[in-house]
């Protein structure tokens, strides 16, 4: 490759350093049809295959909904014909292709009477069917929370990971036609603790690895998969606390969330807590407790971390949203990375006047470009409002998504990670975590999202995990502006390899 590209990547850094923020400007769209409250989860998923991501929306106890995305003509809650009004305190959502038929099927969990799972498999235009008895993933009794897919085996289809705030930790591997088998005694990861969140990461091994938070003073767990079996990392003590007290039962972490927030190639740990929010910085002895010295360790009860580049600098942004509880609606917060390394609240308006809680979700709804945020609101007085992104068309497209799937086109690529560079040069502009599961009442089986500043070529690098290997390819040369409206979709086989 020429020097050419990578002269006019470094040229079009120069001149976003130079340029001043973008206003921070969001407002609601289709408010009408978002204003219920009692809303718990949310997840996002392409449904039908239009290119358009749809949304799932579970409330506590009135009917779910299911949002068709029809672009241009909004969003249609099709729930009713489509199988899914489920009338149930829905307290977990978890979209996945978990029989490898090319579309999303739907996990949801239930407060109440048995049983408390369900799993909907997609038949497309037939709607949603409950097969959770057939499969093995009917549960009769617990208290659900955070599902996560992942393929933790590497045989090439999706297995399930179910948090339970009341009794130990589920791993059902997927067997195919034999259904799902609960491995998690077996293979050293039925928690006991009081489980709400979950993320899966490679901690630099070659093999996903599996943290969990936990409420109630219970310490947080990182479980680093060897051979056959997981063991728990019992000497992290900054993911155990995650930067809030142990042993206080007012205080817990209900949301993991794994981010690059220093752009310098390596996973960190953030933790959405109850009591001040932590960030575990990665480094090479391990962690390092970062969150007071950039501005995020806030005390408050929170119940969700949202990481995005949402004004499209190059750097990540945090919203993290405070819980209802007790007639208290703990304050939300949008902040923005400016500096080095602070973090500054620009919450606007338009978010903090509602009364938000659980379920967040960063997802670029229109396909302008620029992601926007979607919001639950638990308390009858809350709501599920979408607050659209308003910035500026000419930055709007400095982005590009990028979709990994494996060999035959499928979403069982979670855990692999993606990073761009500057074209031609070895200058990182970001990394993001293919991750569909460690929300807290939200998820999604969507593309990942960078901003790129200036719109420039990038290069753009995919790191999987293949049996104890970090295999990576690399797409040079990417034109942003290809993509428009449009993830770039890249296949990876078994042994790493990129498929045409």
């Amino acid at each position: 490759m020429g020097r050419r590209p990578a002269v006019l990547a470094l040229l079009a850094l120069a001149a976003c350093a130079d340029r001043a923020p973008e206003p921070v400007r969001f407002a609601l769209f289709q408010p009408e049809i978002f204003a219920d409250g009692g809303a718990l989860t949310d997840a996002w998923a392409d449904f039908d295959l239009d290119g358009f991501p749809d949304r799932f929306v579970g409330f506590n106890g009135a009917p779910s909904r299911l949002y068709h995305n029809g672009g241009t003509a909004g969003f249609e809650d099709v729930a009713l014909t489509m199988g899914l009004d489920v009338e149930r305190s829905v307290r977990t959502a978890a979209w996945g292709d978990f029989d490898a038929d090319g579309d999303p099927d739907l996990l949801l969990g239930f407060a109440g009477d048995a049983p408390v799972t369900a799993l909907y498999r997609n038949d497309r235009e037939q709607g949603f069917v409950d097969v959770a008895s057939a499969v093995g993933l009917e549960l009769a009794e617990g208290t659900t929370r955070q599902a996560a897919w992942v393929d933790f085996d590497e045989d090439g289809d999706l297995d399930l990971f179910l948090a339970m705030r009341d009794r130990a930790n589920h791993l059902f591997e997927n067997r195919d036609e034999a259904g799902f088998v609960d491995v998690a005694e077996d293979l050293g990861v039925a928690d006991p603790r009081r489980t709400v969140g979950a993320s899966w990461f490679d901690t630099g091994d070659g093999g996903l690895d599996l943290i969990v938070a936990n409420m109630n003073g219970d310490p947080n767990a990182l479980y680093l998969r060897s051979d056959d079996r997981f063991t728990e990392a019992l000497h992290v003590a900054e993911v155990r606390d995650g930067g809030r007290a142990l042993g206080d039962e007012a205080q817990g972490t209900v949301r993991p969330c794994v981010v690059d927030y220093d752009n310098d190639g390596d996973l960190d740990l953030f933790f959405a807590n109850y009591g001040p929010n932590g960030l575990a910085e990665r480094n090479a002895s391990g962690w390092t407790h970062v969150a007071a010295r950039v501005g995020l360790a806030i005390e408050s009860r929170y119940d969700t971390c949202a990481w995005a580049d949402f004004d499209h600098d190059g750097t990540v942004d945090l919203y993290v949203n405070g819980t209802v509880g007790g007639g208290t609606h703990y304050r939300d917060w949008l902040m923005r990375r400016e500096g080095e390394p602070m973090f500054v609240d620009v919450t606007p308006p338009e978010i903090l006047d509602l009364k938000a809680s659980h379920g967040a979700t960063w997802v670029d709804f229109d396909l302008d470009g620029d992601l926007d945020l979607a919001l639950a609101g638990a308390a009858d007085d809350g709501m599920h409002h979408l607050v659209q992104n308003l910035l500026r068309p000419e930055y709007a497209w400095h982005s590009l998504q990028v979709r990994v799937l494996d060999g035959a086109g499928h979403a069982t690529r979670p855990g692999a990670e993606v990073r761009i560079f500057a074209a031609g040069s070895d200058r990182l502009l970001g990394t993001r975590l293919v991750d569909t599961g460690s929300g807290y009442d939200a998820q999604s089986d969507l593309p990942v999202h960078f901003g790129v500043p200036g719109g420039q070529p990038v290069d753009v690098e995919i790191t999987v995990l293949v049996r104890g290997r970090r295999p990576s390819i690399r797409l040079e040369n990417i034109d942003p502006r290809a993509y428009q409206g449009a993830p770039l979709v890249v296949r990876v086989g078994e042994d790493g390899t990129l498929v045409p």
